[in-house]
């Protein structure tokens, strides 16, 4: 028996040993693998290095799959494959990238491989379908981590594809929907590009106005040099289609003098190409050096796009004082935009030519050819990005319905099993106590009657004297004790929450004890409870005279007065407003009361809270009414209530 006990005893510590050296070296792993890690995070070491660095790390950490880094190391090792343009090593890494964060719950990692993804195929691959589909999951799972910044920018990357691909109603939504996701102090660039593309949609919408609107928001927010610059030219060009010629010189001069906007000769080819097309518009006398310049600039910087926009305007410039010119610049926009699978150029300038050859049938019939088949391509477009976002809509519905119904299942399974619990403990204590009940039951029971008898006077009692002893015992002694504190010179602070507790205390029993009149005086009891919450602030009240009250039952006035005496208190509480408007309104079946008041307002978060406005809605709800609050923090809070006669 000594014998085994010994063995037992050298086993044990063997495993021990064991455990602890395991331990150590996989410290002694984890922390080579960060120190690669960390090494290909470098900024300072070539491109080249950092991979030797990754590709370390990733050897160590398939020794520690469950590791936490693993999937750091994966998207880094993808990223550093797409930026060496290794692109078949970046596809295989992606894949198991994706199904090692996926197989993990990291949302975080899928939504950043997703982004990356998208970058590929928008910029490498031009496949602009996949690009959009990977930018909508990394929105995604951006969304799930609670990163509204990145949801932001994936929105307006993705806005940016919409349009294009000339779906510009889309993208319209698409941005306007990514402007309430980034964050005016972080994403100024971001929001100014957002702002860009907007008023791009609508200069090819046609709607110039907003375009130029939209184009100055956008100058205001960038703080990049080179995208003012741009922004600015776009501006002009706006000018250009609403006709403000006059602006758009202006504006365009001031930018063909700046010393850093020659230094990006693509833009500022744009810009003097398009200066010089404003004044040919006004005045109609420009010298042709002014065309041919940026156009020379433009074939030395082999700007394509450019190229096309130039001989567009020469071909104008020419039109009908030298055809044979004009002719030659629009087979070169046909060339062009032949080539660079750009047909909208060679209809536009179709277009122009079938003013100057109106009978020309080959001309119209390729114009006709051309519009027929663009409006296919971007109808085909819009039903394909419209189909990815109502896709995406059902699936984002389907997880959330899975996720409740798995919520109720397991909810329903937890309470039956607590009331299996219950039952069984019940029935287990009513069997121990059975026994003992039976055999005093007699002898006691003319004393339980006697006990209940005394029990329901003094629950009568009881009840006579609660809302006394509110007032005398607890509302009092408080009181009491913040006098004797003030006395003795206690801590304000102290003071001032007593104080803030008897009053929302007194407030509360208040609202018990006190009823409404809601007769023939009702409406000057109304008006007067309002006015005594405005001894600070200016009260403007409308329609009230125009209601006819006797019509009002009286369970829609009692509401209406406790509704609107909330809004009040949270008014003078919370608010700081210095002016508040009501306002009634009585229709044929329902009365209507808006409330407005220009306090500091309250956020979303804020009017979700379980308080005096929660209950508002709830006795609104209670008789059949609607309560709809609409406020932002710093823009005043307002109370649209519509409720039965």
């Amino acid at each position: 028996m000594k014998n085994i006990f010994v063995l037992l005893f050298l086993l044990s510590f063997t495993a021990c040993q064991l455990n602890t050296k395991n331990e150590e070296k996989h410290l002694a792993v984890r922390d080579s693998l960060l120190f690669h890690y960390k090494n290909s995070l470098s900024g300072d070491m070539e491109l080249s290095k950092r991979k030797q660095e990754i590709d370390k790390a990733f050897l160590l950490a398939k020794k520690l799959p469950t590791d936490s880094l693993y999937a750091q190391i994966l998207y880094r090792k993808s990223s550093i494959h797409f930026a060496l343009g290794q692109y078949d090593s970046l596809l295989f890494y992606n894949k198991l990238s994706l199904e090692h964060s996926a197989k993990t719950d990291n949302y975080q990692m899928l939504s950043y491989q997703y982004y990356l993804m998208g970058y590929y195929y928008s910029e490498v691959r031009n496949m602009t379908d996949s690009a959009f589909y990977n930018y909508n999951l990394s929105k995604n799972y951006f969304l799930k981590v609670q990163d509204s910044s990145r949801v932001g920018k994936n929105l307006v990357i993705l806005g940016t594809i919409q349009k294009n691909k000339n779906d510009y109603f889309g993208s319209k939504e698409t941005l306007t929907e990514a402007l309430q996701y980034l964050n005016p102090e972080k994403d100024m660039d971001f929001i100014a590009r957002c702002y860009n593309t907007l008023a791009t949609d609508h200069r090819k919408l046609l709607n110039y106005e907003d375009a130029i609107f939209y184009y100055d928001k956008a100058i205001k927010y960038t703080s990049s040099a080179s995208n003012k610059f741009a922004f600015e030219n776009n501006l002009a060009t706006a000018y250009i289609d609403n006709k403000e010629y006059d602006k758009a010189i202006s504006l365009l001069s001031t930018l063909s003098t700046d010393s850093l906007l020659a230094k990006d000769q693509k833009l500022y080819a744009r810009v003097l190409d398009n200066l010089a097309y404003a004044k040919w518009l006004l005045y109609g006398n420009v010298k042709e050096r002014e065309f041919t310049e940026p156009l020379r600039m433009r074939v030395k910087n082999k700007d394509s796009r450019g190229l096309i926009a130039s001989y567009t305007h020469l071909m104008e410039y020419y039109g009908t004082e030298n055809p044979e010119k004009s002719k030659a610049y629009y087979d070169s926009v046909v060339r062009l935009s032949k080539k660079l699978k750009i047909p909208r150029a060679e209809r536009d300038v179709l277009k122009y030519l079938m003013n100057l050859e109106p009978a020309n049938v080959k001309v119209r019939d390729r114009y006709v050819f051309l519009q027929d088949s663009l409006y296919e391509q971007e109808l085909r477009v819009k039903t394909q990005f419209a189909k990815y976002k109502y896709d995406d809509k059902l699936n984002q519905e389907s997880i959330l319905r899975l996720e409740k119904e798995n919520a109720e299942r397991k909810l329903e399974v937890a309470q039956q099993r607590n009331q299996k619990l219950i039952s069984y403990g019940v029935a287990g204590f009513l069997t121990l106590i059975s026994g003992f009940g039976i055999y005093y039951f007699v002898q006691r029971s003319r004393r339980f009657k006697q006990q209940s008898k005394t029990a329901k006077l003094e629950a009568t009692y009881e009840t006579e004297a609660e809302l006394s002893r509110k007032l005398h015992d607890d509302f009092g002694g408080k009181l009491n004790h913040a006098m004797l504190l003030l006395q003795n010179g206690g801590a304000t602070d102290e003071v001032l929450n007593l104080m803030d507790g008897l009053y929302n205390q007194s407030r509360n029993f208040s609202r018990k004890i006190n009823d409404v009149d809601t007769g023939a005086n009702y409406k000057q009891v109304l008006l007067g409870m309002m006015g005594n919450y405005c001894s600070e602030t200016k009260l403007i009240i409308t329609g009230s005279t125009e209601v006819d009250w006797a019509k009002i039952s009286v369970l829609t006035k009692k509401t209406l007065y406790r509704v609107l005496q909330e809004l009040m208190i949270n008014m003078q509480k919370h608010s700081g407003a210095t002016l508040v408007s009501i306002s009634f309104e009585q229709g044929v079946k329902t009365l209507k009361v808006d409330y407005i008041d220009n306090g500091v307002g309250a956020t979303k978060e804020e009017l979700n809270v379980k308080n005096g406005l929660w209950n508002t809605e709830k006795r609104i709800l209670a008789i059949g009414g609607t309560i709809i609050f609409d406020s932002k923090k710093g823009h005043g809070f307002e109370a649209h209530i519509e409720i039965s006669n």
